[in-house]
């Protein structure tokens, strides 16, 4: 029983992994996952409202978080093309609270898999204890 256990959960941990591979986000869903927490945190969209706007904003790396020296502080600014077509920028304070949302974010979605593994693991192995009697019967196996 506990092989099949085993097996099981290793059968589950190839599905996940193989589908987390095939399910990469696209950009504007990444953009779209990101934007909430940004202004969460305190980063203000400024918005690629004329055309000079749009063309910096198509030169920057689209995205990532970029920061820069500004008046002997930092500022932090974020680029998305996709989703609202604007810049987010912020201050220190603003990205240490986007560090911790995400973070809390990336525990959370650890946390729903794991919980997900665990359900799959028992759900597996109560399916198998339930069809014991059957292959007793139909396949002449004894314990």
């Amino acid at each position: 029983m506990r092989h099949i256990t085993h097996l099981a959960i290793a059968t589950l941990l190839t599905a996940i992994v193989a589908g987390c591979a095939s399910t990469q986000e696209t950009p504007t869903q990444h953009a779209q996952r990101v934007a909430p927490w940004l202004s969460a945190a305190g980063f203000h969209a400024l918005p690629a409202d004329t055309p000079a706007r749009q063309q910096q904003l198509q030169s920057l790396t689209p995205l990532q978080m970029r920061f820069f020296p500004h008046n002997g502080k930092m500022r932090y600014w974020y680029a998305d093309p996709y989703y609202c077509d604007c810049i987010y920028s912020g201050n220190e304070q603003a990205y240490d609270a986007y560090q911790r949302i995400k973070l809390t974010a990336q525990l959370a979605n650890q946390n729903e898999m794991t919980a997900e593994m665990n359900d799959q693991a028992a759900s597996e192995e109560y399916m198998n204890a339930m069809s014991w009697p059957a292959d007793q019967v139909f396949y002449g196996d004894s314990p």
